[in-house]
């Protein structure tokens, strides 16, 4: 038996189409594709044991995608999205949920968010929490660098993690300047 079908879309932006999926609980996914379309859509088909449905005009995924318009921007810093966690399990949300609360524009260190997420041992799992997260960019994984510094891997794709970090940074730089200037 399968569930009911999840919606989504396709949406683009600087860092590539990015996949927005859910249901009336939330957002399931949010990401940018890893994958060809056809690829993501029957990975995640497997994993939720239900289909996926094409969808334009879907009110909670077009604001996802508002949203991300206005986060790249330059308009937002947080986001205002429910999240639909049924893809994620134990310890991982309890990481997703501390890297929710590093300030935009900063980083941590995966020891920094193990203890965030009350495990202060378990910063590998932190890595893989983040390496697996089903909520890219929204649930800022970008955010979260290495104990020394360096960013690290971003499902593959440190070019992306690279583009995160330092766009948060400039537009940080761009408002503290318009505050100083005013």
């Amino acid at each position: 038996m399968t569930d009911a079908p999840i919606r989504f879309l396709l949406h683009p932006s600087p860092v590539g189409d990015v996949l927005i999926a859910g249901t009336d609980a939330g957002l399931v996914t949010l990401h940018p594709l890893r994958d060809p379309l056809g690829q993501e859509q029957e990975r995640l088909s497997r994993a939720l044991h239900t289909v996926l449905e094409h969808v334009d005009d879907d009110p909670r995924l077009t604001t996802a995608a508002r949203q991300l318009d206005e986060y790249f921007g330059g308009e937002r810093h947080d986001f205002d999205l429910e999240l639909d966690w049924r893809l994620v399990r134990g310890f991982t949300r309890a990481a997703l949920e501390a890297v929710r609360g590093i300030p935009y524009g900063e980083t941590a260190g995966y020891g920094d968010v193990a203890v965030l997420a009350g495990s202060p041992r378990a910063a590998r799992a932190v890595g893989t929490a983040c390496a697996t997260t089903p909520f890219s960019i929204v649930v800022p994984v970008h955010r979260v660098v290495r104990a020394d510094g360096s960013l690290g891997e971003y499902g593959g794709h440190p070019e992306v993690k690279e583009y995160l970090v330092e766009f948060e940074r400039a537009t940080l730089a761009r408002e503290t300047g318009r505050a100083a200037g005013e």
